[in-house]
């Protein structure tokens, strides 16, 4: 069978009795339990009358019950659409549009789709739908039958125009990519990941969960991070993964030492690029070398650095097992090693296309099965692969993707706003920092206005965290705005702020 959820609902049955959810104010659970939360959501969903290939959008808060919703979509076939959960009504009438679930679980309340909540903390994690559904007893329902190319998720992704992009994932890019992980990572019975990740994100969930549901050990699962938090549980931890953000800030903690770090195995470090300096300040305070690896939305992970060998700060390793990664130029011929290119990748992890764009899907996705990744890179001459751009205006703020297109058009309705420019400058604690710079139509544009004005639009982390008036923006002959000129001038903004 190639369903996902069969390999780990093997995996959890063998090891039934052993934890799975270290939590924090709330009882552990043990695989056994987790398999009974799995039952119950699942009988809930097919009460219901959800179908295989149905969509379900859940837009939760982190907690057990809602891993447990997760798997139950994955063991019944329904596609599964996270939503990052800072998302305002207003984007997630896009979403409902575009994804056309048959259920949405969320805290948002919804006129145009049927809605369920979560009730959490509760014995059998029970869904709570707009119209009661009755379900008890012991029933189980049998895992239903899926192809590799199957859909097994949608997740949004934003696009430069401003529209996201739902990258559909298969049960066989799931499953391959888990399975590469375990193996180039050394994923042992010993092993416990310290998970502070949200579960809305590829990182939280497809890359740091399933390592530790495909081989069933315990993951001590945090509802968020919290440096103290996650200093305290660290002790009982051999694996780690966050972003650089979460690294950044452990380093500011008193308690971060050799000794406070020692059981832990690997630190494990994406999602966004990772200085040197804090790579080095890293080493030099516990004795690890942070282990990055790469890889995105549509395709999982495409590179590590070696679980045994050297790692070297600002670069991203080597292709994980069954990958091929070229560098190319614009008609996707590999260029020399050394020199800069596209970086493309292909394998059994590359996701289906973008949900109904299929001109997108045929824009991004090369006949010979390379996805155009969007990011410039140079392989080393022995595969070694290195980021050093992108060729979008993606701005990676605390780990989370922030495409300047969507910040700009909410910015250009302001009536104070007669154009705009959004770009990421480097921060001290997020690693780039959204920031717009205006041109006013009269007075100069406050930061406090353009809180107010975006507050109900877009997501928090999507918000400018600082604004620049000017008299104009930069232009080149073509009347493209040059944002390399602006990046380049207030590059120093964040560091003279700090000072």
């Amino acid at each position: 069978m190639s369903n996902f959820y069969a390999e780990l609902a093997r995996s959890f049955t063998r090891s039934a009795e052993r934890p799975a959810l270290l939590l924090d104010g709330q009882p552990d659970w043990t695989y056994a339990d987790l398999l009974e939360r799995v039952r119950v959501a699942a009988l809930e969903l097919d009460a219901f009358g959800a179908v295989a290939g149905d969509r379900v959008m859940v837009q939760l808060p982190k907690s057990p019950e809602n891993l447990a919703l997760y798997l139950a979509c994955l063991h019944l076939g329904l596609v599964y659409v996270p939503l990052n959960t800072a998302y305002t009504a207003a984007e997630l009438d896009y979403f409902v549009a575009d994804a056309e679930p048959v259920l949405y679980v969320g805290t948002q309340s919804r006129d145009d789709v049927p809605s369920a909540t979560l009730r959490l903390g509760n014995q059998d994690s029970a869904l709570e739908f707009s119209v009661p559904v009755q379900t008890g007893g012991t029933r189980a329902l049998a895992t239903v039958e899926r192809k590799p190319d199957d859909l097994a998720a949608i997740l949004y992704t934003s696009g430069t125009t401003g529209r996201s992009k739902g990258a559909m994932l298969s049960h066989g890019n799931l499953a391959s990519n888990a399975k590469s992980l375990s193996e180039q990572w050394g994923w042992a019975s010993s092993d416990v990941l310290l998970n502070a990740l949200p579960i809305f994100h590829v990182h939280g969930l497809f890359i740091a969960s399933h390592c530790a549901l495909l081989n069933a050990t315990p993951m001590i699962f945090l509802d968020r991070f919290d440096a103290d938090q996650v200093m305290a549980r660290l002790p009982e931890a051999t694996v780690m993964m966050g972003v650089p953000t979460f690294y950044t800030r452990l380093l500011d903690h008193p308690n971060l030492t050799v000794a406070s770090t020692a059981h832990v195995r690997v630190f494990i470090c994406g999602s966004a690029p990772l200085t040197e300096q804090t790579f080095a300040e890293w080493e030099a305070k516990t004795g690890h070398r942070i282990l990055e690896r790469y890889g995105m939305s549509e395709t999982i992970i495409n590179t590590s650095n070696p679980l045994d060998g050297e790692r070297i700060a600002g670069t991203v390793g080597y292709p994980l097992p069954g990958q091929r990664v070229r560098v190319a130029d614009e008609t996707g011929q590999s260029v020399p090693a050394g020199e800069v290119g596209m970086i493309e990748v292909a394998g059994p992890n590359v996701f289906q296309g973008y949900w109904r764009m299929p001109e997108k899907t045929a824009e991004e996705i090369r006949p010979d099965g390379f996805f155009i990744t969007g990011d410039l890179g140079v392989l080393s001459s022995d595969g070694r692969l290195s980021i050093v751009g992108r060729s979008k205006d993606l701005v990676i703020s605390g780990g989370y993707n922030v495409y300047p297109k969507e910040v700009e058009m909410a910015l250009d309705e302001m009536p104070e706003v007669a154009e705009s420019a959004v770009i990421g400058v480097p921060h001290p604690d997020f690693g780039e920092a959204v920031v717009a710079v205006v041109v006013p139509t009269g007075r100069e544009v406050t930061l406090d206005a353009i809180d107010g004005a975006l507050g109900d639009q877009l997501a928090r982390f999507k918000q400018p965290k600082q604004v620049i008036n000017v008299g104009e923006l930069p232009r080149n002959t073509m009347g493209k705005v040059q944002k390399n000129v602006l990046r380049e001038a207030h590059s120093e903004l964040f560091v003279q702020t700090a000072k």
